[in-house]
């Protein structure tokens, strides 16, 4: 083949699409379907990995539910595990994604909401089934939920702001990091330092704090006004550390 003729075949190939025009595609890429189930099938395997993570975090929520309901410890081992199980299915579906040459926009907000349940919802109610259910204690886990919804939504346009660049680190711990305050809970449980019916449980660890109204003091009023679980200030601590902007943890 002459070199004249390779340069006519080079200049007539169609030029690679920009990086413009390939997010200008995922934009509208669910945009142009039809029929009531069109975004199902458009789901693909990365996409269904992810929702299993959702479903592992629902599945813990039903059985911290099911423990209130019914007393059974068993129930509040699986609601241990299965945040556990949502991990797993966290860490393979981009490496399903990228052995499939499929990730897309849609795929990485079911990672962020599944994300939520499992590592941010899930953990909540499980520390309020084990005796974190003063108002400030609520106050605070619901700050948590909170902090990781921020710590979402902040990873999800920061990762469209950098069009694909991989970063070297997280900005804020990762919700899945929650985890850890999981695996503490579990260890609480083993032992009994939870609150419970049984003879077995002994509460909460190291106590509560007990917050008093001046007036209720000078008054001669004993309790307290307001209490709170020293144990919650974990968790205060675990949801500021998730939306901290200084705070970098390396990718692994």
């Amino acid at each position: 083949m002459s070199t004249t003729t390779q340069r006519k075949r080079t200049n007539n190939a169609s030029p690679a699409p920009s990086a413009e025009a390939k997010k200008e595609f995922a934009l509208h890429q669910y945009d142009n379907t039809q029929g009531h189930f069109s975004l199902v099938r458009n789901f693909r395997l990365a996409d269904l990995v992810t929702i299993s993570n959702g479903i592992c975090g629902s599945y813990s929520l039903f059985s911290t539910a099911r423990y209130l309901v019914t007393n059974d410890k068993d129930y509040l081992w699986l609601a241990h595990i299965f945040p556990l199980a949502g991990l797993l299915f966290d860490f393979f579906d981009g490496k399903v994604a990228r052995w499939r040459n499929s990730s897309s926009m849609l795929g990485q907000e079911l990672d962020s909401l599944a994300d939520l349940i499992s590592f941010g919802v899930a953990p909540a109610l499980l520390a309020f089934a084990i005796g974190l259910r003063t108002p400030l204690d609520t106050l605070i886990l619901t700050g948590f939920i909170c902090c990781g919804l921020a710590r979402l939504a902040r990873f999800n346009a920061t990762a469209a702001l950098r069009a694909g660049e991989k970063a070297k680190f997280f900005e804020g711990l990762p919700i899945p990091s929650s985890l850890a305050l999981v695996a503490l809970m579990a260890y609480w449980t083993k032992q009994g330092w939870i609150e419970g019916p049984s003879s077995d449980f002994t509460g909460i660890p190291l106590g509560t704090l007990c917050l008093r109204e001046k007036t209720a003091g000078l008054l001669g009023l004993d309790g307290c006004v307001m209490e709170v679980h020293k144990v919650s200030l974990i968790f205060g601590a675990w949801a500021a550390m998730m939306v901290s902007k200084t705070l970098r943890v390396p990718k692994l």
